[in-house]
């Protein structure tokens, strides 16, 4: 398949993905498109666009959501690509199939791809087929209480029972006793049917202390595939993450090597393309086991570029175009030094309510070794319409120990005036003697930073 060079991309997302994506096509010389809603008419990847186009209000599902909207901007713009970024409609199969139908490219994997990816027991089965280790659990959705109850008696206890289309936490329950299993069952229903649109569940042994461990996938359309080490992402809430880094301090050199093996193979065979992340649980002593596949790029993508020297947003592009990843990259992959993200959020660090506003005043650092993805300015509003993210900061040092020093650095020089956010928090985090020495789990902040507001009794 001859590569062909896109001339126009559309950017069906908001806030610093947005421009993240429209700086890597300035790099390529492509020119831009970004849609925005209401809500976001002073958004800075409105500004930094070649053209913009409104579609819709505030709320997602009308804009951001909206897939014939977008599908109406991409074909008045004349566009060659759609980037859908993170969230939204990044791993929606009939978006990518719609954009197939339009002659649209889509940069990211296929529809196809994306249902066995995007299905949790699905790909659990599949990677389980090609040898890639998943934990204990149904193999596929458990239709009852009844079935539940069974399946937990045969893996034992505690169990977890999760949305088989979902993520972020949702439609998850976790069963310590078979006395707890008919309420459980109902309300993981309850909630994955809301959030997905599915009411299926499955169910997996729990492992209590895991650490959260991803790898980050390239493959172009040749079917070659790489991967680019693992981060770690176990400094979570409610499994949102909040501090990232690359590598992972619990990850072996043979660990890596190991599933780095076996993902290539089942990437490959798969029929994957473009960028995608296979997450893991690490379990108390040391085993990874397979939970899901992310079908896109990930928030957390740039401790990936500074320890591989990668711009995983080109490469997403230049794969789509065709290319060879003999072309895209540079040459065998080495994770070089140590990189580490910190999430600025609009919230209160103590109690984690939202905090939009007003940005009234706005810095931010600089200096070697540190990079700051946002889309906020002075003065900007921060809507309460979608997620809470401000800006990502990031730093980079030859060591672990040389990244959390310039991470401690950057976060007393980072300025956000006129809301609350998350900077004293990680604060906390980057000083705690457990995190320094990379002792932790994603129960870290459960143990050490309890949350004040939460009323006693």
């Amino acid at each position: 398949m001859p590569s062909v060079r896109f001339k126009k991309v559309l950017i069906a997302n908001r806030g610093e993905i947005a421009v993240r994506v429209i700086s890597a096509c300035k790099e390529l010389e492509i020119q831009t498109v970004a849609v925005y809603s209401e809500a976001d008419r002073y958004s800075s990847h409105v500004r930094f666009a070649d053209q913009a186009i409104c579609i819709g209000p505030a709320k997602s599902a009308r804009s951001y959501l909206d897939i014939p909207s977008i599908i109406s901007a991409a074909e008045i713009t004349n566009v060659d690509a759609i980037h859908p970024g993170y969230g939204f409609l990044s791993e929606n199969a009939n978006f990518a199939e719609v954009c197939e139908a339009s002659h649209i490219k889509f940069i990211g994997p296929n529809p196809e791809v994306i249902r066995l990816m995007g299905v949790k027991e699905r790909a659990r089965a599949y990677m389980r087929e090609m040898g890639v280790p998943v934990l204990p659990g149904s193999p596929g959705v458990i239709a009852s209480p009844e079935e539940a109850l069974a399946m937990a008696a045969q893996i034992g206890y505690p169990v977890i029972l999760k949305a088989s289309a979902g993520g972020g936490g949702r439609g998850m329950r976790v069963v310590t006793g078979p006395d707890e299993i008919p309420a459980l069952y109902a309300q993981a229903q309850s909630e994955a049917g809301a959030a997905f649109s599915s009411a299926d569940v499955y169910l997996e042994k729990f492992i209590g202390a895991p650490r959260h461990i991803e790898f980050q996938v390239l493959a172009d359309e040749h079917g070659k595939v790489e991967i680019l080490g693992e981060r770690e992402c176990s400094i979570q809430r409610r499994h949102q993450k909040l501090v990232e880094e690359a590598p992972s301090p619990a990850v072996t050199d043979q660990q890596r090597a190991q599933i780095g093996a076996l993902l290539r193979k089942a990437i490959s065979a798969a029929g994957y393309t473009n960028a995608g992340t296979v997450e893991f649980l690490m379990d108390e002593s040391g085993k990874l086991y397979f939970i899901e596949v992310n079908a896109r790029i990930q928030v957390e993508h740039p401790v990936t570029e500074f320890v591989t020297g990668i711009d995983m947003v080109k490469s997403q592009i230049r794969i789509a175009q065709g290319e060879p990843l003999s072309e895209v990259l540079p040459g065998p992959i080495e994770m070089r030094g140590h990189s580490i993200e910190c999430r600025i959020n609009a919230e209160n660090p103590d109690t984690f309510v939202p905090s939009p506003g007003r940005i009234t005043g706005f810095h931010v650092p600089g200096g070697n070794g540190v990079r700051v993805d946002t889309w906020a300015y002075t003065d900007c509003v921060i809507p309460p319409f979608y997620d809470s993210l401000v800006a990502k900061l990031i730093t980079y040092g030859s060591d672990r120990g040389e990244a959390i020093r310039r991470m401690q650095r950057a976060l007393s020089m980072f300025i956000v005036e006129g809301i609350h956010t998350s900077i004293p928090l990680q604060q906390r985090i980057l000083a705690d003697p457990d995190f320094q020495a990379g002792r932790f789990d994603t129960n870290f902040i459960k143990r050490y930073m309890p949350v004040k507001s939460e009323p006693a009794g």
